[in-house]
């Protein structure tokens, strides 16, 4: 049985990446800064499916082309490839322990990387800088502190509730 997390929490910490998302920062961290908001999606589409799909997805994206003023659809685009491979391996990446959940959030994130590349490419936008590329791999690093903070933060929601 699947135990949902309480709404603040799941549209919270989507609130928490959104802020990320335009959070001004020096530039050369800028731009190697991971997809917050695709991890975000990832773990929630992982342990709450009945809340968090592709609809919500494409909404989130299409709120962070709007905030971020890049090309709209783009992220939405993204973040639905995203939804779309965690919930057809959901199964499986629920049971990795958090050392290969890491490897696969971060082969998750380079292929994200690469579908922004070839849309940037595809419409004659300017490319993201070399250093941009290593944002997969600081979300890959991140991934199993984030995935504690998360479970931690929804076991807790769930004793209050």
């Amino acid at each position: 049985m699947i135990r949902t997390p309480t709404n603040w929490l799941v549209w919270g910490s989507f609130a928490v990446g959104l802020i990320f998302v335009i959070l001004p920062l020096p530039e050369m961290i800028s731009a190697a800064r991971p997809f917050l908001l695709a991890m975000l999606l990832a773990y929630w589409t992982m342990e709450a499916p009945t809340k968090i799909g592709m609809g919500s997805a494409f909404m989130l994206g299409l709120v962070s082309d709007l905030l971020s003023a890049s090309l709209l659809g783009e992220q939405a685009m993204r973040l639905v490839v995203i939804a779309f491979l965690v919930q057809r391996f959901r199964a499986r990446l629920r049971f990795f322990p958090l050392w290969q959940q890491a490897g696969a959030i971060g082969l998750l994130l380079l292929n994200d990387r690469v579908i922004s590349a070839l849309v940037h490419w595809v419409v004659g936008a300017p490319q993201a800088g070399l250093t941009s590329w290593f944002g997969w791999l600081l979300g890959m690093v991140l991934w199993p502190w984030l995935y504690v903070f998360l479970d931690m933060a929804r076991l807790r929601a769930r004793e209050r509730g």
